[in-house]
């Protein structure tokens, strides 16, 4: 199923499921994950952990928050900068969905071409958005 040429941006969760419980994710978005030359995971995903983190509104926050480099590199991710573009691109969104932190996801996977892996439902409602869970 996964395809060399198809870049992947990995959503929050799945981040958190490929470091800490890789069988919740999708076999598909897993497979592809495998197989595809380019698996990328934004800096909007240090923001949205490092925050919960500190506001103790994530489970584990301190592995994941504070290993998030290291866990990176053990899975063989690349980083994705924000951009003024990607942030423009997010605020101008005709979308009904209010959470900064999938605007910025989504605005980065629309302008760099990239298929979002998310289980979130709230993403199928953007159009032009390529998803995969």
């Amino acid at each position: 199923m996964g395809d060399a040429t198809v870049t992947l941006l990995v959503d929050t969760h799945a981040f958190i499921w490929a470091v800490a419980e890789p069988s919740a994710i999708s076999a598909p978005a897993r497979e592809a994950i495998s197989t595809s030359a380019v698996v990328m995971v934004s800096a909007v995903t240090s923001f949205e952990l490092a925050l919960k983190n500190c506001l103790g509104k994530l489970p584990g926050g301190e592995v994941l928050s504070g290993g998030y480099a290291s866990h990176v590199r053990r899975l063989g991710l690349r980083e994705l900068d924000i951009t003024s573009a990607h942030g423009q691109l997010a605020g101008d969104l005709e979308w009904d969905h209010r959470d900064p932190f999938d605007r910025l996801l989504a605005a980065q996977a629309i302008l760099e071409g990239l298929t979002l892996v998310t289980k979130d439902p709230a993403f199928r409602t953007l159009p032009g958005l390529r998803l995969l869970w």
